[in-house]
């Protein structure tokens, strides 16, 4: 079903008819160039192209933040049309420093940074323009990236989709576990007697002296958000939530991030979205997001008339639940040519 009421909200578990011509993701491909950037403050920031040399640039930016990308997010472009860019935000992923080493500086790891970074990247790969395609925390990035150089990008795709408000990150790791409460009761647990704001009570155990406490930290933070990140009894975290170093990296990051409030100020991604005016977008939500509830994917296509909102029924945040991965092929294809 689709319902227009100044943007579109298409409604069934194969968006747009795309499930129904077994459509899904394409098929895996490697990168046929790949290196380290050198971005400045001591940071090198691995990139990978592939697909199509010649073909449409697309930026990648994954979520987290501190997930690092996975070869699993090359398969939602078409390789014959795009030219994809990927790359592991600031001490994740194969970027150097890794956030897992406890010496690794994180006061030059934050959200303008990482916009340094991708400006730094397309001219270093000599892209005047390119799409944005982002999914939870990248959501957020590159809406941010936009806002600020509307002019380097021709159209954006955001899944599972985000904006950084402080209601937001405070329903994440407080209210949320209304839903959840006996895994948010563990979480609880794992911070200290009386703390308040557990992201500041954790970015404080991350970054303990003792490598024991810090290991614990992770290991209750990314057992959190790995209860949240889907509805599906079937659901299983990928390979990397077992690696120690990854879930380091990964918890230490989004403390640190979301303790800051992402260094920007509340509301203010909503607030600048008329500088994305002429600029199309398809915005891929799933109906029972927990982490992000749609509400947020909502206010935004309200404020946005050049974006159209996908709802996907049945799908929580996972890209993986059922029907995601063909609506976000289906926002992908649709600007290929």
């Amino acid at each position: 079903m689709i319902v227009r009421v100044g943007w579109n909200v298409c409604e069934s578990s194969a968006v747009s008819g795309v499930g129904l011509l077994g459509v899904s993701v394409y098929p895996e491909i490697e990168p046929f160039e790949h290196g380290m950037l050198d971005v400045g403050d001591g940071n090198l920031v691995y990139w990978e192209v592939c697909g199509n040399p010649e073909g449409k640039p697309v930026v990648v930016l994954h979520g987290g933040p501190g997930t690092g990308c996975s070869p699993a997010m090359r398969r939602w472009f078409d390789p014959e049309a795009y030219r994809v860019v990927l790359f592991d935000q600031r001490g994740s992923g194969r970027s150097l420093p890794h956030a897992a080493d406890h010496g690794t500086d994180l006061s030059v790891n934050t959200t303008a940074h990482l916009v340094r970074d991708i400006e730094a990247l397309r001219g270093h790969l000599g892209v005047e323009r390119w799409m944005v395609f982002g999914g939870s925390w990248g959501s957020t990035l590159g809406l941010h990236y936009a806002e600020l150089f509307p002019r380097r990008v021709t159209e954006i795709v955001l899944v599972g989709i985000t904006t950084g408000r402080y209601d937001e990150l405070d329903w994440l790791y407080h209210g949320l576990g209304r839903f959840f409460p006996e895994e948010w009761h563990r979480f609880r647990a794992g911070a200290p007697e009386g703390a308040v704001d557990l992201v500041a009570a954790y970015d404080e155990l991350l970054n303990d002296p003792d490598p024991a406490v810090r290991a614990k930290a992770a290991d209750d933070w990314c057992d959190w958000e790995g209860s949240i990140v889907s509805l599906d009894p079937d659901h299983e975290p990928g390979p990397r939530w077992a690696d120690a170093r990854w879930r380091l990296a990964f918890a230490r990051i989004t403390a640190h991030y979301f303790r800051h409030r992402a260094w920007l100020a509340d509301g203010q991604v909503l607030r600048d979205v008329g500088r994305l005016h002429g600029i199309p977008a398809v915005l891929v939500h799933g109906r029972l997001d927990m982490q992000g509830p749609l509400a947020t994917a909502w206010e935004l296509a309200r404020v946005w008339p050049d974006a159209e909102l996908r709802v996907v029924q049945g799908a929580s945040h996972s890209s993986r639940d059922a029907g995601m991965e063909e609506a976000v092929v289906a926002a992908t294809d649709r600007f290929r040519s």
